[in-house]
């Protein structure tokens, strides 16, 4: 069963796959500078929030390891 998100909230599946469209973008020679730095800022933004989510995953399976229950932090 898929996860729902928010607007806010993005799936990371999705970010990863977006992430692989941009970067094929900036691979092409029909890319213009100016779009290649449009690129560059929103796939930068991407793996931000990639980075965040990852970092709150580890964070909650950190806080299980410690004593066996998960719990919000």
């Amino acid at each position: 069963m898929a996860q729902q998100t928010t607007d806010n909230e993005k799936n990371i599946e999705d970010v990863f796959q977006e992430l692989d469209v941009i970067a094929e973008k900036l691979e092409s020679s029909d890319t213009s500078l100016e779009d290649s730095f449009r690129l560059y800022k929103k796939g930068m933004e991407l793996l931000k929030y990639c980075s965040g989510k990852l970092d709150t995953v580890e964070k909650k399976m950190l806080q299980m390891d410690e004593d066996g229950t998960l719990r919000e932090f």
